[in-house]
């Protein structure tokens, strides 16, 4: 029986999408991250129950429309929506792991983190622009202003993932 303590929140089951027993689910980290996992628990009557995806695929940055092995309909996903979607403890630590030891993440990933010049906050990552080579970080300011960040590694000081905090040293004028 799975407890608990051997799980980890990322996410939400949204609405059922088509009648093929498809749902959607936004995660509170990228989705090609959320697709690695192995499979998606959910508390059901309190039981938490495992879900393994038979496909997916990607509806926005952080959100993934799932099928799991036998739900094939509807109906059978409706008892998961607005449910919370949790992973196991040991595959998120291990992926986390993989992260800090300097793996590539998709840019996208870090939508959402605070970004800080120094010790001065910027604002919220609230986008990423990777249309040209020079991938920009689109920022909320307080104020409710964007502005653009080039996310280029030299100007990264560190990365706090369990924080969602990236800290920068930019240029003056930027």
């Amino acid at each position: 029986m799975i407890t608990r303590d051997e799980l980890v929140e990322i996410g939400v089951f949204n609405k059922p999408h088509g009648v093929e027993g498809e749902i959607s689910a936004t995660f509170d980290c990228d989705a090609e991250m959320a697709a690695q996992f192995s499979c998606f628990v959910c508390d059901i009557d309190g039981i938490f129950v495992p879900f393994f995806a038979s496909s997916l695929r990607n509806k926005g940055a952080m959100t993934l429309l799932l099928k799991f092995d036998g739900l094939d309909n509807t109906e059978a996903v409706r008892r998961l929506v607005n449910k919370t979607v949790y992973v196991p403890k040991r595959e998120y630590e291990q992926m986390q792991g993989e992260l800090e030891d300097g793996d590539e993440v998709p840019t996208d990933y870090f939508i959402g983190f605070s970004l800080y010049d120094g010790d001065e906050l910027v604002g919220e990552i609230i986008d990423i622009d990777d249309a040209t080579e020079n991938v920009l970080f689109i920022v909320q300011r307080a104020d409710g202003s964007t502005m653009l960040v080039p996310a280029a590694d030299d100007l990264v000081e560190n990365i706090d993932l369990d924080d969602k905090v990236i800290t920068m040293s930019l240029p003056e004028g930027l």
